[in-house]
C-alpha cells in the first residue's frame, strides 16, 4: 500500500504444511452467504491471503475455490496471492498456480518480496529488505523489553534460527542455527541473501500484548505485525506491508485500488483490507480484523473466498 504499516495471516514461521488454525470462532453460521459488496466497479484483481483465508485447515485449496478463481481468471480478473509465507512455502498452492493462466505472481513475506511462480519456479521480481542494523537494533530492544524472546532471520535464501527459537519446521533444508547477532552485524555471508523478515517469539506473553509491547518499545526499527496464534512477531522494513507492495504492483499493471477486492483474516492483513476498494474479513478472522472490515464472508473452512468470487461472476 502506498499507505502505511502492517500486520499478518498465520505465517512464515510455522510448519508450512501443518500450521494451526488462526483467528477467533466463526462469526458467521456455517454455510452463511457472504455480505453483498457495496456498488463499485467490477473488480479487476482479487488479492487474497493464504493461511486462514484461501487455505482450509489442512492447508489445501478446495476444488470449489480453485474452480472459482479459474473462472475469475478466464473472465479477465487477476488472481494474486498475498501472504506472509516465504516464497519457498508457496508449493502449498502448487496446483492452483499450475492451472492459472499467464504468469502467476505472488506477494510474499508480508510484502517484502514479489515472486514470479511461473512453471513452478520461484524467481524474485522485487525485494524490499530489512536493514541489518535496524534488525539488530530490534533484537537488542526486544531482549530488554521482553526477556526470554528468541529470534529467527528470514532471508531470500532461507531461515536462520537462534538456538532457543522453537523449531517450527525442523526439516527445512535451508535452515541454519546459531546466534543471530553475528549474522545481522555483518554483510550477508555465502548462502544468506538480503533479510526480508525478522521473527521474534516469546513462550509466555499474550500474542496481542507482545505486539503492543514491541511496537511501543522498538517500533522505530521496523514494521511489526503478527499472524500466528502464538506470540510470534514478524518484522519487515519500515513502511513495507502487504498493502504497500500490493499498491505498487497494481500501479505497475494499471489497476486502481477501486478495482481490487481483498480477503484476509489476521492483523497483518489490515492495511491491505483498508487499501482495497472492496474487502472481506473471513468469519474465522481475528476480532480486530472483523471489527475493522465492513464486509464478512464465510470461514476459510467453508470456502468464504469462493463464495464471494462466485457472486462476482453471476
Amino acid at each position: 500500500m502506498a499507505v502505511t504499516p502492517t500486520y499478518p495471516g498465520i505465517l512464515a514461521d510455522a510448519r508450512p504444511d501443518s500450521l494451526p488454525d488462526s483467528g477467533s470462532p466463526d462469526a458467521l453460521p456455517v454455510g452463511s452467504p457472504p455480505d453483498r459488496p457495496l456498488p463499485r466497479p467490477r473488480p479487476r484483481l482479487i488479492a487474497t491471503d493464504l493461511d486462514g483465508t484461501l487455505l482450509r485447515h489442512d492447508k489445501t485449496v478446495s476444488g470449489r475455490t480453485i474452480s472459482a478463481l479459474l473462472a475469475a481468471a478466464r473472465a479477465g480478473i487477476h488472481c494474486l496471492m498475498v501472504t506472509g509465507r516465504p516464497a519457498r512455502w508457496m508449493t502449498v498452492v502448487g496446483e492452483l498456480i499450475r492451472r492459472l493462466p499467464g504468469s502467476p505472481v505472488a506477494i510474499c513475506a508480508n510484502g517484502a518480496t514479489v515472486v514470479d511462480l511461473r512453471h513452478g519456479r520461484q524467481r524474485l521480481m522485487d525485494v524490499h529488505p530489512l536493514d541489518r542494523a535496524d534488525a539488530l537494533a530490534m533484537v537488542h530492544a526486544l531482549r530488554t523489553a521482553a526477556p526470554g524472546v528468541s529470534f529467527a532471520v528470514e532471508s531470500t535464501h532461507g531461515i536462520h534460527y537462534d538456538p532457543d527459537y522453537p523449531p517450527f519446521f525442523p526439516g527445512d533444508p535451508t535452515a541454519t542455527t546459531g546466534p543471530v547477532d553475528p549474522l545481522l552485524a555483518s554483510a550477508p555471508a555465502p548462502g544468506h541473501g538480503p533479510v526480508v523478515k525478522l521473527l521474534a517469539h516469546h513462550r509466555e506473553l499474550d500474542p496481542d500484548d507482545f505486539l503492543a509491547l514491541a511496537r511501543r518499545t522498538a517500533g522505530g526499527h521496523g514494521q511489526i505485525t503478527r499472524s500466528s496464534p502464538s506470540a510470534l512477531l514478524e518484522v519487515s522494513r519500515s513502511g513495507v506491508s502487504k498493502a504497500t507492495t500490493l499498491a505498487r504492483h497494481c500501479a505497475r499493471i494499471g489497476i486502481r485500488r477501486e478495482e481490487v477486492i481483498a480477503f484476509g483474516d489476521m492483523p497483518n492483513d489490515l492495511e491491505m483490507l483498508a487499501w482495497a476498494g472492496t474487502s472481506y474479513a473471513m468469519a474465522n478472522a481475528h476480532p480486530e480484523v472483523l471489527a475493522a472490515t465492513e464486509l464478512h464472508t464465510a470461514s476459510n473452512q467453508d470456502d468464504g473466498v469462493a463464495a464471494v468470487v462466485e457472486t462476482l461472476l453471476d
